[in-house]
């Protein structure tokens, strides 16, 4: 209700259906109006007796039926008058005051910018590649001289909707400035892509490996450092495991190593023939949904759910998506293992991954089991489990949390900061941890001391040499003539000349102490700052 400093304030009368029942209201309608919401008082029936209201509902009841009562004209004169506080009117309906604290439901609340979150398509170059199962649509961002990050998406997504917010995170816009990331996706999986002929035998897992060996040729990729997710985190480790040179490192997030269970391929078989009859249904949704956010999603980001659920609806051609799924749920097992091959119980030819693994997943996806499985078959020594809580799609729901494991793992690699270039780096660009550019920095530093040094230091011997022979040798001349002890042959010794066949050459040497000699062996001249030379005893 209206508030004045000292309390309540009354509203005006209202067409006088402001009283009681009956016609002796007890003070009009404002006076009306005033009792029955605050306090119960005694009203005049159409008899003339006083009653007192049963319950505080019957009052408000009241209260609004004689708002409900007044006009238009009334509703805005009430407006008019009541300057103090700002009151919502609604012709016809209801007369209510607004108080600063009150809370207010927003309905239909609209983004500003709705096509303009994360997105990435624009800042991408879009390339086709040919390879020998059809062309693969792959997208580069970034300066293609840097070190190379390929990326793979996971079931139902694409580029741009798997990665396009977390590489437009802060932290890793400011990583990428050392990177270029080449985003490959699936056949028929980009943007808009036209639905696969009928005749068309969708790559198996493995094929889908190989084909990443024609986007590192035709891009020129002597080694890339791999990032994929699901179904594209299984991709990436049979690249590595079948090309181990070609991978500098692995980030794999929610990265299954066996084969699919019965109940998944029951599902997945399920969700592909829905997919190819009736297209993308209910059933098909939530299931992409439990396989990206696990359970209850909508308790954690409604707003996230509902944008996945929208693109699972009208941007995923169901039909090719059918063709991924059935690839997918028929790979095989990856034959890694942790144990060297030739241990006794060993399968013969399983090998783990040689190159560095973070194998991270999300505490509340459904895959967490699955990444346990994959990290017991990798190499303690250099691999990596990460757990992030709180989250199942660590993408969309952490990124912070991820974006600081990601670049952390680079830079214990030597893949953040650039300081040298070796022929033989990973990636073509070897990179160093802190500690390594300290020190090498250091080193470096010191060197480069020590050549300046070494320089400034034959630069003034060449000066003082210069400016002291002239000296020397005019006065040698003159002590020569004046005592008429030499031929002109030594006179040419004096000048730096030979010597004539005697075995006496002119020749300038310094000691230990750094003290400059001018002359033969049989007389040395001790070059100083004193314009005079002061012969001493050989």
């Amino acid at each position: 209700m209206p508030q004045s400093e000292g309390g309540y304030v009354s509203l005006p009368a209202m067409n006088g259906n402001g009283g009681g029942a009956g016609g002796g209201g007890a003070g009009g309608g404002s006076v009306a109006i005033y009792q029955s919401t605050t306090e119960p008082q005694l009203l005049a029936n159409g008899s003339g007796s006083a009653t007192t209201p049963t319950s505080m509902f019957e009052s408000v009841k009241r209260a609004i039926g004689q708002a409900i009562k007044s006009t238009p004209g009334d509703s805005e004169e009430l407006l008019r008058l009541e300057q103090r506080q700002p009151v919502i009117v609604a012709s016809g309906v209801s007369t209510m005051p607004v108080d600063p604290m009150d809370d207010i439901e927003l309905r239909s609340v609209q983004l500003q910018f709705p096509n303009a979150r994360g997105s990435i398509l624009e800042a991408c170059d879009q390339r086709r590649v040919p390879t020998d199962k059809g062309d693969v649509h792959v997208a580069i961002q970034g300066d293609t001289s840097k070190p190379a990050i390929v990326t793979y998406h996971d079931l139902g997504l694409n580029y741009a909707t798997s990665f396009a917010g977390f590489f437009n995170y802060p932290v890793m816009r400011g990583l990428l400035e050392n990177f270029c990331v080449y985003h490959v996706t699936a056949p028929g999986q980009e943007e808009g892509a036209p639905t696969l002929p009928e005749d068309y035998v969708y790559p198996t897992m493995d094929e889908l490996a190989a084909q990443l060996l024609f986007v590192l040729s035709h891009f020129g990729l002597k080694s890339v450092i791999g990032f994929g997710v699901g179904a594209g985190a299984n991709i990436l480790a049979r690249f590595a495991h079948a090309h181990p040179d070609k991978v500098g490192a692995l980030c794999l997030i929610n990265c299954v190593s066996t084969q699919s269970g019965w109940i998944e391929w029951g599902y997945q078989s399920f969700n592909a023939r829905f997919l190819r009859t009736k297209g993308m249904t209910q059933g098909v949704i939530d299931y992409l949904m439990w396989h990206h956010f696990g359970r209850n999603p909508e308790e954690r980001n409604h707003d996230l759910v509902q944008m996945y659920k929208q693109h699972f609806e009208r941007g995923v051609n169901p039909t090719n998506l059918a063709m991924l799924i059935n690839a997918y749920i028929h790979r095989n097992d990856l034959h890694l293992a942790r144990t060297p091959p030739g241990t006794p119980g060993a399968e013969t030819a399983a090998t783990t991954l040689k190159m560095p693994v973070i194998n991270i997943t999300g505490s509340l996806s459904p895959h967490v089991d699955d990444t346990v499985t994959f990290n017991g078959r990798l190499d303690p020594t250099n691999s990596s489990w990460m757990k992030i809580s709180d989250c199942a799609m660590v993408l969309e729901e952490q990124p912070a949390k991820l974006a600081e494991a990601f670049r952390l793992f680079l830079q214990g690699e030597g893949y953040a900061t650039p300081l040298s270039t070796p022929a033989s780096s990973p990636c073509g660009t070897k990179y160093h941890t802190y500690s390594s550019i300290f020190f090498a920095n250091f080193r470096e530093e010191q060197l480069q001391a020590a050549q300046e040094r070494e320089r400034e230091r034959q630069r003034q011997l060449s000066l003082r040499v210069g400016n002291r022979l002239r000296e020397t040798a005019i006065n040698c001349s003159d002590n020569n003539n004046a005592n008429n002890a030499h031929t002109p042959e030594d006179l040419d010794l004096a000048n730096g000349n030979g010597g004539g066949g005697n075995g006496n050459r002119a020749y300038v040497t310094t000691d230990t102490s750094g003290t400059l000699y001018y002359g033969t062996q049989s007389n040395k001249i001790r070059i100083t700052e004193n314009p005079l030379p002061e012969p001493i005893s050989s």
